[in-house]
């Protein structure tokens, strides 16, 4: 037997020098340990913290890790994870209580196809596996999502390999569903004949397949503010309509009054319009088409102010700051990675007002201790729980300078 300690940044138990699947710290835990890690633990002991899964699927899918733990204490868990990574670099912070998207309010997910003799096998991988599990009750997702898992079978078996696997990203628009395949069979004759009569079939709004649009209905879109914004096929967006207002607000709450907005790592717009509704704003991002798709919304959109766009690597050429001076306030939204090139212009820049919004707090806390260092002030950081029931952890955060009421 032993005694769970803490969490790791999995969201997986900590005890006895093992790794425990599905625990909670202060149990009492047995079970086989293979290879330093206990997979089938047998809870002696639970917390007070624990609840029943409310998927069918939980035992057997990897798509959620914490369906276990009660929503106060995943809430309280992530906001930890953020202050620890502060912690390590020396930081504190006023937080924000978490804002958790509810229950099948994934708008967005990538889920794994595998042809079968008969039929194809559709889901989310189990854990640590790259065995296939179907969802067809599956309480994370939109049931729009859910809707289309026939369409999404029927694709794997028209054009997947028995070889290996398709990746099918699916997303909710306001048309419909979109869904966007990688790693399929290579398009001929055939398939390109084929694969538009199954999206047409099932309802799908537009059907791009290794990288190629095969259907499109209508262009789907999606409102940001405003404007109603096509994307390109498969494009990065916010998991889920509430967690994407939560980060939106707190972003419009640091920026403030301010008139002149740099928008960095801009996407389609996913800041950038709603912004420009009382700022000037000036969008980087490096993917070209996400741009175009920001710049058509914009110029369709009557009563925003000014939006200017620029393609750019800020990885390889981060904005200087002669360049970054002329504006009032900053938003970043960088990957996972982080922005150290950018962040450490921007602490040169001294911009006023920085709103940087993270999905990795390690990375942001590095970034953090950039700021610091050049005279910012943290002044709050709000987690944002938008990947409910996983390990993973987004925030925003308002940057000013110490001099700045």
């Amino acid at each position: 037997m032993i005694t769970i300690e803490r969490l790791n940044i999995r969201g997986e138990g900590i005890g006895g020098g093992l790794t425990v699947a599905r625990a909670l710290p202060g149990e009492v835990i047995g079970g086989e340990a293979v290879e330093g890690r206990i997979a089938q633990p047998k809870i002696v002991t639970p917390a007070a913290e624990r609840v029943a899964a409310p998927c069918k699927h939980y035992k057997s899918c990897g798509g959620c890790a914490l369906q276990h733990a009660a929503d106060p204490f995943v809430e309280s868990w992530k906001t930890g994870v953020v202050r620890q990574a502060l912690a390590g670099q020396g930081l504190e912070a006023e937080f924000r209580p978490t804002l958790t998207s509810p229950a099948r309010s994934r708008r967005r997910a990538t889920l794994a196809g595998r042809r079968l003799k008969s039929g194809a096998l559709v889901g989310f991988h189990a854990r640590a596996s790259d065995t296939v599990t179907a969802i067809p009750g599956c309480t994370l997702l939109d049931p729009a999502l859910i809707d289309v898992l026939p369409a999404l079978e029927a694709l794997v078996v028209e054009g997947g390999s028995r070889k290996g696997e398709v990746k099918l990203t699916v997303t909710r628009f306001e048309q419909g569903i979109e869904v966007a395949v990688s790693e399929g069979k290579p398009l001929d004759k055939a398939l390109h004949l084929s694969l538009p009569q199954i999206a047409g079939a099932h309802g799908l709004v537009r059907l791009s397949w290794n990288g190629e649009v095969l259907l499109q209905e209508q262009p789907p879109t999606l409102a940001f503010g405003r404007a109603h914004v096509s994307p390109p096929p498969g494009s990065f967006l916010q998991a889920t309509p509430q967690g994407e207002s939560a980060l939106l607000a707190a972003v419009k709450e640091a920026v403030g009054a301010a008139k002149s907005v740099a928008d960095l790592f801009a996407g389609a717009g996913t800041f950038a319009l709603p912004l420009a509704e009382t700022a000037e704003v000036h969008a980087v991002e490096g993917f070209a088409p996400m741009l175009a798709a920001l710049d058509l919304g914009w110029r369709n959109t009557a009563g925003l102010k000014k939006i200017s766009t620029e393609a750019r690597d800020l990885f390889r050429r981060p904005l200087m700051p002669d360049e970054l001076k002329r504006f009032d306030a900053v938003v970043i939204d960088p990957p996972r990675a982080g922005a150290e090139a950018q962040i450490a212009e921007l602490a040169k820049a001294q911009v006023p007002v920085i709103a940087h919004v993270s999905c990795n707090p390690v990375t942001f806390a590095r970034d953090a201790k950039t700021l610091i260092a050049a005279g910012y002030r943290l002044d709050w950081v709000q987690v944002v729980d938008q990947f409910r029931w996983s390990a993973h952890v987004e925030l925003a955060a308002r940057f000013s300078r110490a001099h700045i009421g």
